[in-house]
This record gives C-alpha cells, sequence and structure tokens, in this order.
C-alpha cells in the first residue's frame, strides 16, 4: 500500500515539474480551465454530457501528451551529448503527437462550442456585469503571467 501511495507522489511531482518547467503545459492548463470554467459556472452554451466527457477525455490527452513529450525530451537530452539525427527525430515525433491532439482538441471543441447564441449570450452578459468582466479581466491577466514566468526546462535540470 506505501508503494501504490508513493506512485500518486511521483506522478504529482512530474506534473508538478512539467507545469513549473513547461510553457506550452501551462498553455494547455489554462486553456483547459477557462472552457471548463464557463461551461460548469455559467450556463451559456448547451453541451450535453457525451459531449462534456469527449471534452474532458480531449483535453486529459493533450495534457498527457505534453507531459510525454517532456519526459522524451529530458530522457534524449539525458542520454546524447550531441544531438543526433535519431534524437532530433525522438524529439520531434514526441512534439509532433502533442501537435496533433492539440489540433483535434481544437477541431472538435470548435464543433461541439460554436454556439454563436452562447457567445451573443456571453457578451451581453459581460456588457452589464462590469465587475464580472474586471473579475475575468484581472484572471487573464494572472493567467499570462503563470504562462510566461515559469522556470524554462533545460537537460541540466
Amino acid at each position: 500500500m506505501k508503494n501504490f501511495l508513493k506512485g500518486f507522489v511521483y506522478a504529482g511531482r512530474g506534473v508538478a515539474y512539467c507545469l513549473l518547467r513547461e510553457r506550452n503545459m501551462r498553455i494547455h492548463l489554462t486553456f483547459t480551465v477557462y472552457m471548463f470554467g464557463f461551461l460548469t459556472v455559467f450556463d451559456f452554451f448547451e453541451v450535453s454530457r457525451t459531449e462534456f466527457a469527449v471534452l474532458v477525455a480531449l483535453c486529459a490527452l493533450v495534457l498527457s501528451l505534453e507531459a510525454v513529450n517532456t519526459a522524451v525530451e529530458r530522457a534524449v537530452d539525458l542520454a546524447s551529448e550531441n544531438i543526433s539525427e535519431l534524437a532530433r527525430a525522438a524529439k520531434d515525433a514526441a512534439a509532433g503527437a502533442v501537435l496533433i491532439s492539440a489540433a483535434a482538441s481544437v477541431i472538435c471543441g470548435i464543433i461541439i462550442l460554436w454556439q454563436p447564441e452562447a457567445f451573443r449570450a456571453m457578451f451581453e452578459y459581460y456588457k452589464t456585469h462590469i465587475a464580472v468582466l474586471a473579475v475575468l479581466a484581472v484572471s487573464i491577466i494572472l493567467s499570462l503571467i503563470f504562462i510566461f514566468k515559469g522556470k524554462p526546462g533545460n537537460k541540466n535540470d
């Protein structure tokens, strides 16, 4: 049981490492939080349980592949003093997997969330609730700080 629980600690440490050192992980997480915030806090969008589950799965896939990409990059950097063509190919393929999943997620998100009436309702809501708009603006500024102020990852970590 103790080793089982340690596994969660190690996994949490891995997620924390990615969030602290990988800007793209912070970008993906930030977009995920905003999307699910708008879907759960407000009722602008009509999303079925199945559509919601698809969005959860796609976001989890992108975040997971970003973590795998980080692991591949660090392992290749650790094993290679000079970046060989094979090492570069491994790193590029891992990054490509993230790109493919992110692009597919965006396309699915557009298909599910393209609801012009919801965007109109959101616009009207923020037009009449300036304080909530101000909170949103502050949260966007804080999100940008979160995204761009992380530690850069490198092979000497």
